[in-house]
């Protein structure tokens, strides 16, 4: 992909959804792009100003009466020309204009991304930013989007600018030392604790960032995992949550033998539920997986509710101690089992409702922490990747400078450090990565 991402290929895509609606947008983008509105709308439009023009086929037949527009580059989205086709949104419409493009020489369909990636390219944003833009139209709670508007915004981008610039300081005073040398001994005229101090603020900072999970939690969900024995309710709780019958409900104990994931929007805040299989011993070596599975899930989640319909604790076989996990222990079915259980954190009847406002409303209030209104600004595993490559390499900057190291040493890691930090911004970015990144964008994006 990326050979012809640099081509001078002009790319074309639908970039509103396929079928039928009252309006359908296609984009085309590269230095024919003008060309094209000439042959599909008689002429090129003023550019920036929107037209009405009745779009032809090479033969001359109508397609449809569109608004159309030219952006001439590089003020454009991706920094090149870039035409819009505003088309009636009717599914044969959509797809004889499609067809006409298909056969102009030297304009070809777009790859998932592309167009975000020609911006990239062109210096219209970096990395993050196309994340940021990739998270906002993927965006279902308010927390999602505020937080996808930040990142395309450049919040990480700014923040890692200023890192790099406090590593180029410290570069700079030791180069200037190195570039001296001849007149004094190396090191000489090195502010060690001044260098240090400034090290150790990028470290605090990047640490800072790598320690906070709220981003991913609100890009991807608090996740709840929801465990007990067979038939105390879990399943029904997960489908009342979700709204809708999301896993199976039976009498029969074993019946959820798998993980079974359910995205719901709780106050803005997206939350994954996790049913789980019914925990207890079992020679069925199906369950037995599934147990396993759920076991797992829990020391992974944000969240357990430990399920239990009767007097005796829930949960014998999931472990009390773990880490980072808070858990939560729901008495339910409390309409067949009315009895009082001083030691459940929540009572609740998914036949008649009682308890499970107060159970939702606890959950939005523990999510508060977890994954708060303003969140860090690591919102994938690659960032945080690149930060602790980049601390890694503070680390050992650090180790040399007080133990009187080379200062050519020094110089290599704060050269490697900031280059880690450069691959978050997409500056120093191998094709694999870009690929990787763009795989998850839309063809029109």
């Amino acid at each position: 992909m990326g050979g012809q991402i640099l081509s001078s290929d002009t790319i074309y895509a639908l970039a509103t959804a396929p079928g039928r609606a009252a309006l359908a947008v296609i984009r085309i983008s590269g230095p024919l792009s003008g060309r094209v509105l000439m042959t599909l709308a008689g002429g090129l439009p003023p550019a920036r100003r929107a037209t009405v023009r009745t779009l032809r086929d090479g033969a001359g037949v109508a397609l449809d009466e569109a608004l159309v527009l030219f952006f001439k580059g590089p003020a454009s989205f991706t920094g090149e020309d870039v035409a819009e086709l505003h088309l009636h949104g009717g599914r044969a419409v959509t797809s004889a204009v499609l067809h006409a493009l298909s056969l102009m020489e030297g304009v070809r369909p777009a790859q998932p991304g592309e167009f975000t990636r020609r911006a990239l390219h062109n210096g219209k944003m970096d990395l993050t930013q196309a994340e940021g833009l990739a998270d906002l139209i993927d965006s279902e709670t308010d927390a999602q989007r505020a937080q996808a508007i930040r990142q395309y915004g450049g919040g990480l981008s700014a923040a890692v600018q200023e890192w790099r610039s406090k590593l180029l300081t410290a570069q700079a005073i030791i180069a200037a030392d190195l570039d001296f040398s001849d007149e004094h001994d190396v090191g000489d005229d090195v502010p060690i604790g001044e260098l240090l101090r400034l090290l150790d603020r990028v470290r605090a900072a990047l640490l800072a960032q790598i320690a906070d999970r709220r981003a991913e939690r609100v890009r991807d969900g608090v996740t709840v995992v929801v465990t007990g024995p067979p038939n105390v309710g879990k399943s029904s709780l997960l489908n009342w949550f979700s709204g809708r019958d999301a896993a199976i409900v039976t009498d029969v104990p074993g019946t959820t033998r798998d993980l079974i994931e359910v995205d719901v929007d709780l106050d803005g805040v997206l939350f994954r539920f996790v049913d789980t299989a019914g925990i207890r011993e079992t020679a069925d070596p199906v369950e037995s997986i599934g147990i396993d599975k759920a076991l797992r899930r829990a020391a992974e989640a944000d969240v357990v509710l430990r399920l239990s319909d009767r007097d005796e604790q829930p949960g014998v076989s999931v472990p009390h101690a773990l880490p980072d996990v808070i858990q939560k222990t729901v008495r339910t079915k409390i309409d067949s089992y009315p009895e009082q259980t001083p030691w459940a954190d929540f009572a609740i009847s998914v036949v008649t409702g009682a308890g499970l406002t107060n159970l939702r409303g606890a959950l939005v209030e523990i999510a508060s922490p977890l994954a708060g209104r303003d969140p860090s600004l690591v919102t994938r595993a690659r960032h945080r990747a690149a930060m602790t490559e980049a601390v890694s390499h503070l680390d050992r900057a650090c180790t040399l400078l007080q133990a009187a190291g080379g200062l050519e040493l020094v110089a290599e890691e704060l050269r490697l450090a900031a280059g880690s930090l450069a691959e978050l911004t997409g500056a120093m970015n191998s094709e694999a990565i870009l690929d990787q990144v763009f795989s998850s964008f839309c063809i029109g994006k």
